[in-house]
């Protein structure tokens, strides 16, 4: 990665300026300070722009005692319940991590397997996806079929789905994913198999498996795109570990050729020339048809293997920082709404936490930010393309993507705050961002509560 060494600025001296001082209000949405309204880094917007949805997670629990997916409206502050579990438990099945369809009324979002237990419980190989459409509110519909018994079906996964994203055009639905044939032979064998990968979604065909209690048929087409192996070859592009992905750009991005191209962008785990994991950034192409074989296997898998790619599906690594002074990038790898740029964060030469850009087709790494301490992280693009929010010492910030001077191209959102805000969101109209911030209640218990800023 070529790194640009700039002087920086401390956040003392940002705060003085005047192009940093704002005016915008926030405007707390969520009040009941006896559980958390977690919007999870997510797409939660609805369609429309008038709520916003989340899940009930707890601190020690997590998603596995999160009994309710819930909506807010950003003008009332009316609740509507979305999806609730009669007698959810602390080992699940959990329902969390909802995003909003950004072409309809539909929501989808982690659902532990219905069968979940004290001795059989909610975990990331067991659980799927389901869509509600918020005017029917607790009717599911099974995004992903799973299949445990053999023989595997193709089109359905063999372990559990997470962080489900819609496409820009509401058409795909992306994942990451681990697989529970797996779990079950690293725990037999001892060598690690569970590893975390990346696969997609799409209304094909409905796909229908033999009902037990580990099995569930989905209405959606699913295969993993991303290929993980468990010992990646040293100074190689094998990686152990994919996952922090997001769709490349609302309809994907321009190839070369001029081609648009669906794809999802991620942080792949390679091993440098001395076995030490590097996360580095990697964009995998999406054919359009993901009912084909290709050339690494089975769609559905083996017993000792997972289901592979389909036919089409290509990874490229973009970021070589494994033989740097500072190697590794980390964050969600965050795509501009036209596919070209990607966004995501890394050590600058000082060793500092900066956002930094890249093509999905490769090229130049052009870092955007200069500040005096590591940002906090919380990428999110601004629908026009041009700015990006992050959270830096407990403000929400502004930067365009220019080539002005730095701290011409900034803008603070919010005031610092000891509780510094988290899971940032835009509308889709680029007028509003919602975030969560921590907010105590009289007994010192905090619980994630809901925000908005009207920005103009």
């Amino acid at each position: 990665m070529k790194l640009v060494s700039i002087p920086v600025l401390s956040f003392l001296t940002i705060l003085s300026m005047p192009s940093c001082q704002t005016d915008i209000a926030e405007k707390q949405i969520t009040h009941d300070l006896s559980y958390h309204h977690d919007l999870d880094n997510n797409d939660n917007f609805s369609p429309d722009g008038k709520w916003l949805v989340y899940d009930t997670r707890t601190d020690d629990g997590g998603i596995a005692e999160s009994a309710r997916i819930e909506r807010v409206n950003i003008e009332t502050g009316e609740k509507q319940v979305l999806f609730h579990i009669d007698g959810n438990a602390k080992w699940g099945p959990g329902a969390g991590a909802v995003s909003y369809s950004p072409k309809e009324n539909n929501v989808v979002f982690i659902h532990g397997l219905s069968h979940s237990t004290q001795d059989n419980p909610y975990q990331q190989w067991r659980r799927t996806g389901v869509i509600i459409n918020d005017a029917h509110p607790n009717v599911p519909i099974y995004m992903d079929a799973r299949d445990v018994t053999p023989p595997y079906t193709p089109g359905a996964l063999r372990g559990g789905t997470h962080r489900h994203e819609w496409s820009g055009d509401g058409q795909w639905i992306g994942f990451t994913y681990n697989d529970a044939i797996l779990k079950a032979l690293e725990d037999s064998t001892g060598q690690k198999r569970n590893l975390r990968t990346i696969g997609v979604s799409k209304k094909i065909r409905p796909v229908n498996v033999e009902k037990n209690d580990e099995n569930v048929s989905g209405e959606w087409f699913s295969a993993l795109v991303v290929r993980v192996v468990s010992n990646p070859k040293p100074g190689s592009d094998e990686i152990s570990h994919a996952a922090s992905d997001s769709w490349v750009g609302l309809n994907g991005y321009v190839t070369p050729t001029g081609n648009r191209q669906m794809a999802r962008a991620f942080l792949g785990t390679v091993k440098d020339r001395n076995g030490k994991d590097v996360p580095e950034v990697f964009v995998v192409d999406i054919p359009a048809d993901i009912t084909q074989p290709g050339p690494l296997g089975p769609l559905e898998g083996t017993d000792d293997d997972f289901p592979m790619p389909p036919k089409g599906a290509t990874q490229r690594r973009l970021t070589f920082t494994a033989n740097t002074p500072h190697p590794g990038c980390s964050g969600i790898v965050r795509a501009s709404a036209d596919g070209g740029q990607l966004a995501f964060v890394a050590k600058d030469a000082k060793g500092i936490n900066q956002i930094f850009t890249i093509s999905p087709n490769g090229g130049i790494t052009r870092q955007l930010t200069e500040c005096a301490s590591d940002i906090t992280g919380n990428l999110r693009w601004h629908p026009d393309g041009k700015h990006i929010t992050y959270v830096y010492e407990g403000s929400i910030v502004l930067c365009e993507t220019g080539d002005g001077a730095f701290k011409e191209r900034i803008q603070m959102l919010t005031e610092p705050s000891e509780a510094a805000p988290t899971n940032l969101i835009w509308s889709a109209d680029g007028k509003m961002l919602a975030f969560n911030r921590l907010v105590k209640n009289d007994g010192g218990m905090a619980t994630q509560q809901v925000f908005v800023l009207n920005v103009p």
